[in-house]
């Protein structure tokens, strides 16, 4: 599967919609980009799901398409909606929640 989403990105546009569907009731995701130095994933998250509180190794960048939702980094809730980015730090708890189906680029360079 990696080898067909990697193969029609190379070289051509695309648009997330034709890349990932939302699934009632779940957290969908696809890799884009998985290499030693870091991984590019595509989410689309129905409303309500969400990700629990966990750490990360490195830096994560996650780029909101459309929807919204609450990131909370160390305890602290960050509203964000289609268009805006976060930053999560590496090392420092971070958890997700989809306030509305959402679909985010999640970007993560390996240290």
């Amino acid at each position: 599967m990696k080898q067909e989403v990697a193969g029609k990105l190379i070289g051509h546009k695309a648009h997330p919609d034709d890349l990932l569907n939302y699934q009632e009731g779940s957290i969908v995701s696809r890799a884009l980009i998985d290499k030693k130095a870091g991984t590019v994933t595509l989410f689309a998250f129905d409303e309500g799901q969400g990700l629990s509180e966990h750490t990360a190794p490195f830096d994560a960048l996650v780029h909101i398409i459309d929807g919204k939702a609450e990131i909370t980094i160390s305890g602290n809730a960050i509203h964000v909606k289609g268009g805006e980015m976060v930053v999560m730090p590496a090392n420092q708890p971070h958890a997700l929640r989809a306030l509305k189906r959402f679909k985010m680029i999640l970007i993560m360079i390996r240290q």
